[in-house]
C-alpha cells in the first residue's frame, strides 16, 4: 500500500486502529459491498483461490473479488513484491502494520508478509477492521460515502485520513487507488453466485440452479456400482459436469476436500435448527472445493462444481442432510415433500 501526505508520496507511520471483531462488521444492504460471495473460474490464480475465497469470508463489506481486485491493485499478483517505500508481498503491508495484523494463517511456523496465505489472511482482516471503523465515521456524522471506498482509501491513507477529510481524503493516489479496485471486481467476481434465498415454506434452498430433475431419491436401492442393497444417504439430482453446486443455507465449512466413496466433498454445518444440529454435504464435484474449512458461506454460494469423482457412474450432483448426525431424507428440507 502506498501512503500518501498531502499529495506527496512519503512513509508514514500508520494510525492506529483499534482491534474488533469482523463479525461486527456492517451490513452489505448498508454498505455498498463490492460483489458476490463468489470468484470467476480463472480469474485468481489457482494456489490463492482457497485463501482468497477464506479472506473474503471475513465480513459482509469485503467479498473475495474485492480482496483479488484489491491484490492486483496492490501486487499485480507479486508474492515477492517489493515497494519503494517498503510495503512487502501480495498485499502489500508496511513492516508496522504487518506487526499488528499479521499471522502464521497457513500454519508453516512463521508469520511472513511474503507467504501468500498469510498476507490474503491479515489483508481480510485488516480491510474488515478498516470497514468497521469507517462506518463508526459515518454513523457519528463524521464521513460519508459508501463503506467499501472508505475502508479502501483508508487502506492506501489511513484511517486518519478518512476521518480528518470526512470521505475519500483529496489525494490523487488515493482517489486512483479507490476507482481502479472498483473497476477490477468485475474481472473477478462470479456472475454465477447471486444472492441467494430459501424459498418461503422451506428450510432450505434447492443446492443447483433452477429445477433440477431428481435421479435418486434418499432410501434403500442397489447400489449402481457395489451391487448390494444399501442406503442411499441423500438425493441424487440430474446435472452437467461443471454446474454450480451452491450452499442450500447459510453455515459453516467442517469439511473441504476428498473422501473416497463422496470424491470431492464439502461438508457445511448449520447450527441447531428446531433444537437439532444440522448440516448439508456436497458430493462427487469434479475438482477440488470453492470453499475451505473455517469458511462462512451463505446460501447460493458456490462451494464447488458437479463432476463424477469417488464411487459414480457418471456426473451428477448428490446432497444430503444430517440430523444430528444421521443421514435423514432431503426432500422436506427442500420442499420436495
Amino acid at each position: 500500500m502506498t501512503w500518501v501526505v498531502g499529495g506527496a508520496l512519503a512513509v508514514v507511520i500508520m494510525p492506529v486502529v483499534m482491534m474488533v471483531a469482523v463479525s461486527g462488521a456492517p451490513s452489505e444492504a448498508d454498505t455498498g459491498s463490492g460483489g458476490g460471495g463468489g470468484l470467476k473460474d480463472g480469474a485468481v490464480p489457482q494456489q490463492y483461490v482457497p485463501w482468497v475465497l477464506k479472506a473474503g469470508a471475513l465480513c459482509d463489506v469485503i467479498k473475495p473479488a474485492v480482496i483479488a481486485a484489491q491484490i492486483e491493485a496492490e501486487s499485480g499478483w507479486n508474492p515477492n513484491a517489493r515497494s519503494p517505500v517498503g510495503a512487502e508481498g501480495l498485499s502489500q503491508f508496511m513492516p508496522g502494520t504487518w506487526q499488528t495484523w499479521g499471522k502464521d494463517d497457513d500454519g508453516n511456523g512463521r508469520v511472513s508478509p511474503f507467504d501468500p496465505g498469510d498476507a490474503i489472511m491479515a489483508q481480510g482482516r485488516y480491510d474488515c477492521a478498516l470497514a468497521k471503523q469507517v462506518e463508526g465515521y459515518k454513523n457519528r456524522g463524521e464521513a460519508s460515502g459508501e463503506t467499501l471506498d472508505l475502508a479502501l482509501a483508508a487502506y492506501n491513507a489511513g484511517p486518519g485520513a478518512v476521518h480528518q477529510y470526512g470521505g475519500i481524503p483529496p489525494y490523487t493516489e488515493t482517489r486512483d487507488y479507490v476507482a481502479r479496485i472498483k473497476s477490477l471486481i468485475s474481472k473477478y467476481e462470479s456472475v454465477d453466485d447471486p444472492p441467494g434465498r430459501i424459498p418461503d415454506g422451506q428450510q432450505m434452498a434447492m443446492p443447483l440452479p433452477g429445477t433440477p430433475r431428481i435421479t435418486s431419491p434418499y432410501g434403500m436401492r442397489m447400489h449402481p456400482i457395489l451391487h448390494r442393497m444399501k442406503l442411499h444417504t441423500g438425493i441424487d439430482f440430474a446435472a452437467a459436469a461443471g454446474t454450480p453446486f451452491t450452499a442450500a443455507r447459510d453455515g459453516k465449512v467442517i469439511f473441504a476436500g476428498w473422501s473416497n466413496g463422496y470424491g470431492n466433498r464439502v461438508v457445511i454445518s448449520h447450527g441447531k435448527i428446531g433444537g437439532d444440529e444440522i448440516a448439508t454435504t456436497y458430493n462427487h464435484m469434479r475438482s477440488r472445493p470453492s470453499v475451505s474449512v473455517g469458511q462462512q458461506v451463505r446460501v447460493g454460494q458456490r462451494v464447488g462444481e458437479v463432476g463424477s469423482t469417488g464411487l459414480s457412474t457418471g456426473p451428477h450432483a448428490h446432497f444430503e442432510v444430517q440430523q444430528n448426525g444421521t443421514y435423514v431424507d432431503p426432500a422436506p428440507w427442500l420442499g420436495l415433500k
